[in-house]
């Protein structure tokens, strides 16, 4: 699987994805991270991104030139890269655009199991007091917010999204049951609690039927103690 992000703060991402799980998806071939300088694609000597909004307003406006030149030229090395293969193979990569905005759809796990089936995710990180309504309408496939409160850019919903959907790939995880028992899993609920050594502190113990090496209680026991999403 392959994710293309379009930002303007490139370097945001160096961190998290060397980091823990998704950066041995990396170093194993699971995944592949391109992240694309929006700067770079900018018609103008002071490479602007962003400018005043049509109608007066505070704030500046996040331009369509440079976010369309940036999905075209990721599309092009894409199709590139696959001129070659069968057309049976083209037909059936799978490709989606997503702008991040706080109008968009909520994101929730199911949308994570969703896009993770897709070939190749293209993310658009906003900035400043938003981005050209025409990106929305006629380059992106979708928008998503990860939440009702405001963030300054759209990197950090990128790197949830990354996150979420990289973990959902077969080989990921070094527990293959570990995605399918983790909180949000199963529609509506949350994961039962967990506990690990010592078994006993400060006066505070671990329930004895997580002890009892009886799998078939310890499974009913977790069942019960799930808890519905509120």
């Amino acid at each position: 699987m392959k994710f293309d992000i379009i930002t303007i703060f490139p370097g945001i991402f160096d961190s998290y994805f060397g980091e823990s799980i998704v950066s041995r998806a990396r170093k194993a071939d699971l995944v592949e991270i391109n992240v694309h300088n929006l700067r770079d694609y900018t018609t103008d000597k002071h490479k602007k991104v962003d400018d005043t909004p049509y109608g007066g307003g505070p704030g500046m406006v996040m331009k369509i030139q440079p976010i369309y030149e940036c999905v075209q030229a990721i599309e092009s090395v894409a199709n590139a890269k696959i001129k070659n293969q069968k057309s049976k193979l083209r037909s059936s990569l799978r490709s989606r655009i997503i702008l991040f905005s706080a109008k968009g759809k909520k994101y929730t796990q199911e949308d994570a199991r969703r896009l993770s089936g897709y070939d190749n995710l293209i993310l658009i990180c906003g900035r400043y007091e938003g981005v050209d309504e025409r990106v929305a309408e006629y380059i992106a496939d979708e928008e998503i917010s990860i939440g009702d409160y405001v963030l300054t850019g759209g990197e950090i919903p990128a790197m949830a999204l990354v996150d979420s959907t990289t973990r959902l790939l077969p080989g990921v995880l070094g527990n293959t049951e570990s995605a399918e028992y983790e909180s949000h899993s199963e529609e509506g609920y949350l994961e039962h609690p967990q506990y690990t050594k010592p078994e006993e502190f400060m006066g505070y113990k671990v329930p004895e039927i997580l002890l009892s090496g009886n799998h078939g209680e310890i499974k009913k026991w977790r069942e019960k103690n799930s808890s519905l999403k509120k």
